[in-house]
């Protein structure tokens, strides 16, 4: 929880919303295209988050392998929390809105970025009870899922944030 702490302080030193402005917080904001994504507690991004954590334990357990659990987890949340804080810089954010369709992203809120760091820990629990087939599974359904229902997810994410593509983007747009 320190770490969450930590970078929920951390973000909102750099003026991200402790919430939505729009002033109330929402289970589920499932409306990709609009200024309150990444604001309440779960979006479509949440699938990603999870994935990281089941990278991420994958990465640990490969490069680290007699590294105790606790181990892995304290250098998954590290890198989870960087990342939160990276994602919400006005170079990313830029980043975001100019090779993405993601026109109305200002970065997300405090408590959307705290539960985004927590999907990233249950990618990582889960990760480290299931089979690896059963993690491969859930990577590949939340990336379809994804995919097919909001012409994202983790892959194009990051694609269109190292490598933008002209195609993607208008593909996305609809």
């Amino acid at each position: 929880m320190a770490f969450i702490a930590a970078t929920a302080a951390i973000l909102y030193t750099m003026g991200q919303p402790l919430i939505c402005k729009c002033g109330y917080v929402k289970l589920w904001h499932g409306v990709v295209i609009s200024s309150e994504n990444s604001q309440h507690l779960t979006d479509w991004y949440t699938p990603s988050h999870i994935i990281h954590g089941i990278l991420f334990f994958g990465l640990f357990t490969l490069v680290l392998p007699k590294a105790s659990m606790n181990l892995r987890l304290t250098l998954s949340l590290i890198v989870e929390c960087a990342w939160e804080i990276l994602e919400n810089t006005d170079m990313i954010i830029n980043r975001y809105r100019e090779s993405t369709i993601s026109l109305d992203y200002f970065g997300d809120s405090v408590i959307n970025s705290s539960m985004d760091i927590l999907a990233m820990v249950v990618g990582f629990f889960l990760a480290s009870r299931l089979p690896v087939w059963a993690s491969i599974v859930i990577i590949v359904v939340f990336e379809a899922t994804t995919t097919y229902l909001i012409r994202d997810g983790l892959t194009l994410n990051i694609l269109m944030l190292v490598w933008p593509m002209e195609a993607v983007k208008a593909w996305q747009g609809g």
